[in-house]
This record gives C-alpha cells, structure tokens and sequence, in this order.
C-alpha cells in the first residue's frame, strides 16, 4: 500500500503553492505553507509571511478552529519546536488535538532538526515525512544552504552582449540589456535578503542597488504594497574606502553594510591582501542573518567568486547586440591553461526577456 494517497498530494501541493506566497517578505525565515484538513475538506490553510509574525501552521489552526480535532496537518517543512519570537507550531498541533501531521520535509535548522516531529510523536501524533521533498525544498534553497553549511546561498548576475562583452572601451555600459531584463532583475532584488556589489560599480553607475517599486511587474505591486516589500541589506566591498557621501547609495532609505576598514564590517584579507570573500559571506550569513546574497558584479569579482567556487547559480542576460573584442569581457583572468580545466556549466533554464535572453545555470564544479 503506498505511503501516500492522491489527497495527500493534492494538499501538500496546496501547502507548497501557499509557501510561495512569502517568497518576498520571510527572510531570514523559510517560506513555509500548511493545509489543515477535515475528511476530504480544506479547514484551514495558511503560509509564513513575515519574521517574527505567526508561523503558517498557526494562520491555518486559526482558520480551521475546533474543525482541527482530529484532522490531518499538511506541512512543507516540519514544525519547529523551539520557542523563538513564536511559540512552537509543533506544541500548537498538538494543542489543536489533529491526529496525523504530513512534513515535506525535516528542518535542517538545527534547533529543530527532528525535534518537532519527535514531539509530535511524543504526543500520539502519527506523523510522515517525505511527500514532494524536492518541490519542499526548491522553496527554500537559501534557508536550507545557510543552515547546513553556515554560507550563504550566492546568485551572480552579468548582463553582456551577445559576444560576450558588458561594456565599450570606453567604459560605457548603459544599457546593454533591455528594460524588461531590468525589470526581471528586480525581481530578483526583491527575493534576495542582500545585494552584494563593489565600490567601484556603484561608482560607476551612481547605483543605489536598492527594489526600484516602479520597474517590478504589476502582478508584485498588487500582491505587495510598497511599505510592505521588504528591501534588501545593501552589501558593498570598499577595499580602499573609495565612496563619497554624494552616492545615490548613500542617500537612499534601507540598510547597508560597508565592508572597509572602520565601517560597518571590517575586512578580513586574504594572502593576497584582498577581501577574503568566503570570511565574508560567513559572517554576513552568521551575523547579519543573510541567507541569499544576489551579486551584481564586474569582471574582476565575477572571476574572484568563480575561482573561489562561490557561486550557487548564474544568472545571466545576453542581449543581441555585437561590440567587438576591443570592449570589456564579462569575466577577468581565470588562470585556465587547458580544455581540461575549464569551468563547465549545468543549464537549468534558457527564456527569453525582452529582446534578450535569460541563462540560468550551475557551476558543474560547485554541484560535484
């Protein structure tokens, strides 16, 4: 007989749906759905929307009420059991008297880790893990990275002409890329808990690497208002304290962090007296709670992250224009001396946008 029925699918991919409803708004938390049901009906149903606000198993008991005892909890990650800034979820379950709980997944948090389906147990709850794991765990790869290797999960973007060059010889860059890739981009921003870049881009382009309202789709500005979606930690590497007050960076709301010396993180330096960026990204993962770091980079951070094998997924955007060799190239010097050592990559995802083609891959050497 098989573990799990077609309604046990049919609610967990339910729960799965609900989760992504907080895609934008939970970092550092998970996004977490769960579905309470009576018999062959929905009784309750919810997701995590926000650090510290109830977790999605009690927006669900909410709803469902005393049509909770007896019923089956559908969950994509497993309840926590801890108190945090939220009472434990696997203590309201237990309280709510539901008779059957349904993880998708256990919590690689370590202060969870198997103890909330033990108290489940524990309490005379049947309790079954595993149904659409890896659909689970898709909502979650930042959460799920940083809790088991204490890193954060890091996402490159480089935009480029078709032949591979990001700007002319004469610096100019803007704009390679068609404004939906730009508007893609911020998308991208918005699910990101930092953006991460160099004081020298942000010099050059006079960004404010900030979620610009007006360039996000308008199914997002319906979904979210503007007070409501969560802007992203600014993360700028100033090696030699090269930005000035006159910045847009410096002069727009949200919060930064400048890592040079006596800013907001000091650096750590490698041999080479470079920004040590694996000491880096651990402490803004272990400190400041930054699980996704979305890169903006030019050519020499691009190579030093690749080379450091840094990099959980490119996204990159090739736009249909020819620049010729005498431009900059997208990537600096890797030190590669032979076919065999070249850097191979694993395509997850071609789409067009715009006029421009989005390219979303792994690093096959990060994978291995």
């Amino acid at each position: 007989m098989p573990l799990f029925t077609p309604q046990d699918f049919t609610m967990m991919s339910r729960a799965i749906e609900l989760a992504k409803g907080g895609i934008y708004t939970t970092a550092p938390n998970p996004n977490v759905g769960c579905v309470i049901v009576q018999g062959d009906d929905i009784v309750g149903e919810g997701f995590h929307y926000r650090a510290g606000e109830p977790h999605a198993e009690v927006h669900a008991l909410r709803m469902a009420g005393e049509r909770a005892l007896g019923a089956t909890a559908y969950v994509t990650l497993e309840p926590c059991s801890h108190y945090g800034r939220t009472p434990p979820c696997a203590e309201g379950l237990i309280k709510a008297k539901v008779t059957k709980v349904i993880c998708a997944m256990e919590d690689p948090n370590p202060k969870v880790a198997g103890r909330g389906i033990q108290m489940l147990r524990d309490a005379g709850i049947k309790v079954e893990v595993g149904l659409l794991e890896q659909q689970a765990e898709s909502l979650n790869p930042a959460f799920i990275k940083q809790m088991k290797t204490g890193m954060p999960f890091v996402q490159l973007k480089m935009a480029a002409s078709i032949d591979g060059q990001t700007a002319l010889a004469n610096g100019q860059s803007q704009w390679i890329t068609s404004p939906q890739a730009r508007q893609d981009v911020q998308k991208y921003r918005a699910k990101s808990g930092a953006i991460l870049s160099t004081s020298k881009t942000v010099i050059e382009d006079n960004a404010s690497l900030n979620v610009r309202w007006d360039d996000l789709p308008l199914s997002l500005q319906e979904a979210y208002s503007q007070q409501e979606l969560r802007q992203p930690v600014r993360v700028i590497l100033d090696r030699n304290r090269q930005l000035t007050s006159d910045l847009k960076l410096m002069n727009t709301e949200g919060e930064r962090i400048i890592v040079a010396e006596g800013q907001d993180l000091e650096p750590i330096l490698n041999d080479e007296q470079l920004i040590d960026l694996a000491a880096t990204f651990s402490t803004l993962a272990k400190q400041h709670h930054i699980n996704h770091l979305w890169v903006e980079a030019g050519a020499t951070l691009a190579s030093s992250l690749i080379k450091a094998n840094l990099v959980d997924e490119l996204i990159l955007y090739l736009a249909p224009k020819i620049m010729g060799s005498d431009g900059r190239g997208l990537l600096g010097a890797l030190g590669i001396e032979s076919m065999a050592e070249t850097i191979e990559l694993n395509v997850k995802d071609v789409r067009q946008v715009g006029q421009d083609i989005r390219i979303t891959a792994t690093l096959k050497n990060k994978e291995s």
